[in-house]
């Protein structure tokens, strides 16, 4: 079995998070699927190691070595000058096997140890050697010296997590630490394609094989209308029922174009209706309308039902057929049959495309208001130095505008919620439902606006996933009061895998709670001080406002 991955870098899980397969970093989303130009958690670029000797060499401002042998079969053209240059520093060893170096490996986490501690031509000052999962030299000496620089921790008291794979996060976050510089950006991975080595202890046999190709077979030969039989039709069908079967709307297999669209849309650019939505109790619901979208214009709002498209009911439809009916091309009209507070209505939307404009911040008086919308890349990319630029204006407070944001990464949560709290705090806690374990996230870095500064979070019903993350974090810190009302309660963490002929499976693999425990999946994040909109003000700001005088 093959897998694509994108280009993409954002990530947001440690990869020891029920890992079926051993070459490959999946992605950890917060979002579950879309209609239109609703927004969703993208994929997620895989680690290996051709990329992160580009990314270290990169960050290290190291001169590359343009000329010169290298013994080694396999690299790529573009690739020699940083393979030169490693190999100079004896920074290859990790990688070689016979001749070949396999760059094209997913890169473990004592793989990069070993090579930091090459490039830096670093030694320790004392080898530890309590870590059962360390078994060379090299690799207690690298490890040895991450403890000393307090580059990168330890899983627990005796297990380093030499062998589980790097994580984006984990990347960027050990070469900040390197080069002690918190703005340091990864260099986008070179797109290619990762061979999966399935352990085939976690295998296991199709439900029902024998049945399913009796029938396939039965099919072939004696139908009537064979033209009508489509190879492609009858095996996507059999993965969406397969998936089908969970009844988890955030559990979808996509087709090669709803895997697309589903892609495209952490970049800010999507198209379509422009409205979150989710699935709840059957029923496909709208999370948040999108700024400036066209569901927005319409007027509808979080919470709204989609009961109909165009005369067509949704009711008894799957999830992914639900968004394939509301979903289409820029210019045409949906005719959504909306149910909202008892009452139902129609509502005409002109589907278009809709760019995403992910944070905004601003200064009422002496107050700094932050609108973010997304949780996406272009947040992840600029976030941290467009907060940087605020503090330049001496805010006295802080307003962060949550409401109708339908999450994201959970990269970009740790990025915000690291904006406002100390270095190592925990922003979240994780339930990977193995053996009941429970792994915390801490944020990275020091924080752009310290205890000092007042801070107060907006929410709605239309807040959810990574929006619920910060909002929660913040509020059990006791660094910011909450405002407005319930949010949604999407309280569980996806991933994405991308098979080569461009479908893709997203599926539900834990469940994260506020960093006191709080449960948040279909209960949502309760304000310290509820306030509801109220039509022609916005109540919720001006009470924030009146907080904060």
């Amino acid at each position: 079995m093959v897998l694509q991955h994108s280009s993409v870098f954002s990530c947001a899980r440690k990869p020891s998070v029920r890992r079926a397969c051993a070459s490959v970093v999946f992605s950890f989303l917060l979002l579950g699927s879309c209609v239109g130009s609703s927004l969703a958690s993208g994929s997620v670029a895989t680690i290996n190691r051709g990329d992160f000797l580009r990314a270290a060499i990169s960050a290290m401002r190291m001169q590359l070595l343009q000329t010169g042998s290298i013994s080694y079969s396999g690299v790529p053209a573009a690739f020699l000058p940083y393979a030169r240059t490693a190999d100079a520093h004896h920074a290859l060893k990790p990688f070689v096997s016979g001749n070949t170096l396999k760059l094209d490996q997913a890169i473990s986490r004592g793989e990069a140890a070993e090579v930091i501690t090459a490039l830096e031509d670093l030694q320790p000052t004392h080898v530890i050697s309590v870590y059962t999962d360390v078994t060379t030299d090299a690799g207690k000496a690298a490890v040895s010296v991450m403890g000393e620089k307090k580059w990168m921790r330890a899983v627990s008291s005796t297990q380093f997590g030499f062998n589980q794979l790097l994580s984006p996060l984990e990347e960027r976050q050990l070469l900040q630490k390197v080069m002690k510089d918190n703005s340091i950006t990864i260099l986008a991975p070179t797109p290619s394609t990762v061979t999966v080595h399935v352990d085939t202890q976690r295998t296991y046999a199709v439900p029902k094989l024998d049945l399913l190709q009796t029938v396939w077979n039965l099919l072939r030969n004696q139908y009537l209308y064979r033209s009508r039989l489509s190879d492609d039709e009858a095996g996507y069908r059999a993965a969406e029922a397969l998936v089908d079967s969970l009844k988890d709307p955030y559990t979808v297999f996509m087709r090669p174009t709803s895997a697309q669209d589903f892609q495209t849309q952490l970049k800010g650019e999507v198209t379509g209706i422009g409205a979150q939505v989710e699935e709840k109790a059957g029923i496909l619901t709208i999370v948040a309308p999108l700024p400036g979208s066209p569901a927005e214009k319409a007027g509808l709002q979080a919470g709204d039902q989609i009961l109909s498209v165009n005369g067509m009911s949704l009711k008894g439809l799957s999830y992914e057929e639900s968004v394939r009916n509301v979903r289409g091309p820029k210019g045409s009209t949906a005719l959504l049959h909306i149910g909202r507070n008892g009452t139902e209505f129609d509502v005409s939307v002109v589907r278009d495309t809709v760019i995403v404009k992910e944070l905004e911040w601003s200064m009422n008086g002496s107050i700094g208001v932050v609108s973010l919308h997304q949780f996406g890349e272009i947040s992840q990319q600029t976030f941290r130095s467009e907060m940087q630029k605020l503090a330049l204006q001496n805010p006295r407070a802080i307003i962060l505008d949550l409401r109708n944001n339908p999450g994201g990464l959970l990269d970009v949560a740790g990025i915000v919620a690291g904006t406002f709290l100390p270095d190592g705090t925990v922003f979240a806690s994780i339930n990977t439902g193995t053996g009941g374990s429970i792994e915390n996230d801490t944020t990275s870095g020091s924080p752009i606006f310290g205890a000092s500064i007042p801070m107060v979070v907006l929410v709605n019903k239309g807040s959810a996933s990574a929006a619920e993350i910060v909002s929660g974090a913040l509020q059990d810190a006791g660094r910011a009061k909450v405002v407005g009302e319930v949010t949604f309660g999407k309280g569980t963490v996806q991933q994405v895998l991308n098979f080569n002929d461009g479908s893709s499976l997203k599926m539900t693999i834990a469940e994260w709670r506020t960093p006191k425990g709080r449960k948040i999946d279909g209960i949502g994040v309760t304000p310290d001080f509820a306030v509801s909109a109220i039509a022609g003000q916005d109540a919720v700001m001006q009470k924030a406002l009146d907080l904060l005088r």
